[in-house]
């Protein structure tokens, strides 16, 4: 999966995406411009190869990469903060949020958004704070799991992210090499409990690129026994895994970018995210064309089955009800 440069799709661009190797798209905020623009894009994708997995980051709050046009969606921590005076409709309310976000995506033709966030909330975490649901494993979970079901009733796949946890690291993966000292234990039951208790209604996991020493040496993006042991065996998960960027800082430790494709594949990805790099995007390719792709039928799961076709989504009485409540769930601050 590799990203565009800008809002229409360059001669190159169409060239890389009809590589047997490539398989998905994600879109970023250089990406859009409008509505009507995205669904130009979209269809110029799709005349490329219809088959390729459109995807995109559209969390809510600071990580939404479509706004002018879209509905402005609350961080998920908003909903965190509604359950704790009134558990019941915040679960209500992040299933409308879901819904809402998923809905509109596949009404422009975007297959997924990589949510939830599944990381603990921790104030001192300046990469995920409040993209988190909650600091409570179990608040997490309830409210995560009502934020897929609306997604699923949109007719969207959910993605947990970043596996075994972010949330309690305070380093930036981007940018550096993110380490969680915790023993087993801390995260068997905090961090990791979170993922266990949603893997049953997650289509894909995308682990993260940190360190946990006390179970293996590599970052889980590249560990076999986080991927194949832990996520695969111990918790029975049968969906898809997408590494997160292999361009970010915390990635590069691995060696060159096919070293480090190499090893997410080696670790148990299924699909591989090489983002801002053409040159890398275009080597990982070629090492992938000459007879290193892996076959993988599960990624059809991740394909967008909107609803809503048909119907004028925006025209609908829970659209507006979303469109009433989202706001002001965005004013819910710590």
């Amino acid at each position: 999966m590799l990203d565009l440069e800008g809002p229409v799709l360059t001669p190159l661009e169409q060239e890389l995406l009809q590589r047997p190797a490539v398989g998905g798209l994600i879109l970023f905020s250089r990406n859009y411009v409008s509505p009507a623009q995205l669904q130009d894009l979209v269809a110029a994708i799709r005349e490329s190869d219809e088959t390729l997995l459109i995807a995109v980051d559209q969390e809510g709050g600071r990580v939404q990469r479509f706004r002018e046009g879209f509905l402005a969606l609350p961080p998920l921590h908003a909903f965190g903060i509604l359950a704790r005076t009134d558990p019941e409709r915040a679960q209500a309310a992040a299933l409308l949020g879901g819904w809402a976000m998923a809905a509109e995506l596949l009404q422009h033709g975007i297959d997924f958004s990589f949510a939830p966030v599944l990381d603990l909330y921790h104030a001192h975490n300046r990469v995920i704070g409040e993209r988190a649901f909650s600091g409570d494993v179990d608040s997490v979970i309830s409210l995560a799991r009502a934020y897929i079901a609306g997604m699923n009733e949109a007719g969207m796949a959910a993605t947990g992210k970043h596996f075994p946890g972010h949330g309690s690291v305070v380093a930036d993966s981007h940018v550096e090499l993110a380490v969680d000292p915790r023993a087993w234990a801390a995260l068997q039951s905090s961090d990791f409990k979170a993922f266990a208790g949603c893997i049953d209604v997650l289509d894909a996991v995308m682990p993260a690129h940190v360190i946990y020493p006390a179970v293996d040496t590599e970052c889980a993006g590249y560990s076999e026994v986080w991927i194949k042991q832990k996520l695969r065996k111990q918790l029975g998960f049968d969906g898809v895994v997408f590494s997160d960027d292999l361009t970010m800082a915390a990635a590069h430790d691995a060696g060159s970018v096919e070293e480090r494709v190499k090893k997410a594949l080696t670790a148990g990805c299924d699909m591989v995210l090489v983002c801002n790099d053409r040159a890398s995007a275009i080597a990982v390719a070629d090492w992938l064309d000459a007879g290193n792709i892996p076959p993988n039928a599960g990624l059809l799961r991740m394909r967008g089955r909107s609803q809503g076709e048909g119907q004028n989504l925006y025209a609908s009485a829970r659209w507006l009800e979303a469109a009433e409540l989202m706001p002001i769930l965005t004013g819910n601050k710590e």
